[in-house]
């Protein structure tokens, strides 16, 4: 009396109404899987820059080159050298500001390394 019943009639009007459909939802899955893998790369290539950087080491200078100062891409201090004639002892505070100006100069070397290095993963944007 009821071959196959109502819903099994209603699917096989649905397949013919909507042929493509489950070819359309292999598609999008398979374009999900697809972005899935590519952000995994993108993910993979931003630690190794991130951690190439981290492991260069930048030099900045104050006026004259009298203090230099060596920071790794991460920001942290490796050294400082003070040339002789900088360091009076009378005169602390010419020794602060060119031990800040050389580790400024540092710094601003790594933030234009790092943002050389990893606009390639954000299109060219700014954050």
């Amino acid at each position: 009396m009821f071959e196959g019943g109502y819903f099994s009639q209603e699917k096989r009007y649905q397949r013919m109404k909507f042929p493509d459909q489950e070819r359309n939802l292999e598609t999008i899955m398979m374009n999900m899987q697809n972005m899935m893998k590519q952000a995994q790369k993108l993910k993979k290539d931003m630690d190794i820059a991130q951690a190439e950087l981290a492991a260069t080491e930048f030099t900045g200078k104050s006026s004259q080159d009298l203090v230099i100062a060596t920071l790794t891409g991460d920001k942290k201090v490796v050294k400082i050298e003070f040339k002789p004639e900088v360091v009076d002892p009378e005169d602390l505070d010419t020794l602060s500001d060119l031990t800040s100006q050389a580790i400024n100069h540092a710094i601003d070397q790594i933030n234009e390394t790092a943002k050389q290095k990893l606009s390639a993963f954000s299109g060219g944007l700014s954050f």
